[in-house]
């Protein structure tokens, strides 16, 4: 059994987190494991942040699905099947 793994960095998370949202609630189906990490401090909360999805998918859709967040300013997307 293969893990196909997303790994989504998102740059200024205020400006993009709605948009990949969106995405993440069109395929949400297909996730199976969604961990989202960013830094929070006392006093702040980072702008950066990192999500980390396990899906259930087949390979083209998942092309799909990171092409669509690819697409997105300040958003970086990859896959990895282990």
């Amino acid at each position: 059994m293969d893990f196909k793994i997303a790994l989504i960095k998102l740059d200024q998370r205020e400006s993009t987190a709605s948009s990949v949202q969106k995405i993440l609630t069109e395929y949400g189906c297909y996730i199976k494991v969604r961990l989202g990490l960013h830094d929070v401090g006392t006093n702040s909360c980072s702008p950066n942040g990192l999500i980390i999805l396990e899906l259930i998918i087949e390979e083209n859709i998942l092309d799909e699905f990171l092409k669509k967040l690819n697409s997105i300013d300040g958003v970086i997307a990859k896959k990895t099947i282990i």
